[in-house]
This record gives structure tokens, C-alpha cells and sequence, in this order.
């Protein structure tokens, strides 16, 4: 049997244990604050993903710097800055696209006409996507890797989940400046087509948890209450796809090398 004691009277015992019992629906928001001025709310991604340099947002119309983060009360303080602000956004679904639906979009730029009534509108701009994208982008038997003079990128229409998986799985084979998106991740530009087909083929027995910015394991609920490695493996378990990850690694890959 578990009792409440003093130490956790003392941390959650206010306004009647709320923290222990209020749940929400929706994915938190942070507010974003320049001294006193509120500028606006923003995605917790942006401020969770690891990244090197400086972590920037954009917001108002402009770039803004993060200088403080206050993970209980979901605040984040700003300078303004010139530029390299990120905008980030995840919808209706708090980890980006799944794997299925990422999947369904992807069988539609093969050619699948989607079961719902279409206007000529949408009609030719699908056609525009399927001539313009679709050879660029997606291969009807597998994924596709493209190397292009400014990046090179695995699209393996995955989900973003999985993506994430994907990208800490490969270690520093992936580019390490980026955000996985639900389409694709981006590779090391300088990385060979041996050594690209080299860590593919241990992807399968290889896929880690993807990295979690340990900052965020204070705005965890309960957080107080696990061990910060429980806290980090709790955060980074409900990032990972490792089905969608597997999936992706163990398809046919067409390599596009060009420049």
C-alpha cells in the first residue's frame, strides 16, 4: 500500500493535490514572455528537441532568443534576436503524423486516388504533386534517399515518431542539426553510399530511444516522484515508433546520389 508522506504533502499537498489529480486533453503550451510583455504561446517541442547553438523561436513576426525557461510553469523568456527563429507547431496530434497516415499521404502521391469526392481543384493539384514531388520524394517499392547540394534526405514516410526513432538510432550518421519531420530526416551530407548501406543494415538490430532534452523531465507530470532516468525513459518511450522505425529500416532503399 502506498501512503502520502510528509515530503509529498509538501510538494503536491497544495490546492487540495491538484497536480496528483487534474489531467488534460490537450498538449501543453508554453508562454512565451520578453520581460514583462507576453509575445505569445508555442509548441513545447521547440523548446524540448536538442539542437546546438543558441535555441530560437518565431513568433510575432520576428525571431526571439531563449534566454529562461521555467519548466513548472510552462514560461519561456526571450530576447529579441535578428534571425534563426523556429516556428513549430504539432496540431491536433501532439508527436506529429503516425506512421498510417503518414503512409496514406505517401500511397496517394504513388497514384491512390483518396475515397472521398474530389474537386477539379483538387484534382490538379494532386496531378501537379504526382508530376513535381512524387519522383523526387517517394518509391513505390521501398524508401528513397536523395542527395541534393544542400542535404541529404531519407524519405521514408514514417511518421514523425518514427523519423525521431530513426535519426537517434543512426547515431552520428544523421544530420545532427535537425527536426525529423513526418516525411523524412536528413542525413550527414559527407556520408558515402558504403557507409550509408553499412548502418542501415544494423539498423534493424540497433533502434535506441530517441533523445529527450533532460530540461524537459521537470515539466513531467510526476516527475518528482521517479528517478530522472525513469523520468527521461518515460518521455522518450512516448516519442518512439519502434514499429514505424523497423518498418522503414527493413524496406528496399533506392539511393538518388547526386551531387
Amino acid at each position: 500500500m502506498l501512503f502520502i508522506g510528509p515530503e509529498a504533502e509538501k510538494h503536491f499537498g497544495r490546492r487540495h493535490f491538484m497536480e496528483l489529480t487534474a489531467s488534460f486533453t490537450a498538449p501543453p503550451e508554453f508562454t512565451v514572455l520578453a520581460g514583462r510583455t507576453e509575445i505569445g504561446t508555442t509548441d513545447p517541442t521547440v523548446l524540448t528537441e536538442e539542437r546546438p547553438g543558441p535555441r530560437r523561436l518565431l513568433l510575432a513576426g520576428r525571431s526571439w532568443q531563449v534566454t529562461f525557461i521555467d519548466w513548472a510553469r510552462r514560461r519561456a523568456f526571450v530576447e529579441p534576436v535578428e534571425d534563426g527563429g523556429v516556428a513549430k507547431w504539432q496540431g491536433g496530434e501532439p508527436r506529429g503524423l503516425s506512421f498510417t497516415l503518414t503512409r496514406a499521404m505517401r500511397d496517394v502521391l504513388l497514384g491512390t486516388d483518396p475515397d472521398v469526392r474530389l474537386t477539379r481543384r483538387a484534382t490538379a493539384a494532386l496531378a501537379e504533386l504526382r508530376t513535381d514531388r512524387a519522383p523526387h520524394e517517394v518509391h513505390p517499392a521501398g524508401t528513397l534517399v536523395v542527395r541534393e547540394a544542400d542535404a541529404t534526405r531519407w524519405w521514408t514516410w514514417a511518421g514523425y515518431r518514427a523519423n525521431a526513432t530513426l535519426a537517434a538510432s543512426l547515431g552520428n550518421l544523421a544530420d545532427p542539426v535537425q527536426r525529423p519531420t513526418d516525411t523524412h530526416l536528413r542525413l550527414r551530407q559527407d556520408l558515402s553510399p558504403a557507409d550509408w548501406k553499412s548502418a542501415r543494415a544494423e539498423l534493424g538490430d540497433a533502434l535506441t530511444l530517441p533523445t529527450v532534452d533532460p530540461r524537459a523531465v521537470r515539466g513531467l507530470k510526476f516527475s518528482a516522484a521517479l528517478p530522472p532516468r525513469v523520468a527521461t525513459a518515460t518521455l522518450a518511450e512516448r516519442l518512439a515508433d519502434f514499429d514505424g522505425a523497423l518498418t522503414a529500416a527493413r524496406e528496399p532503399v533506392r539511393l538518388e546520389w547526386g551531387m
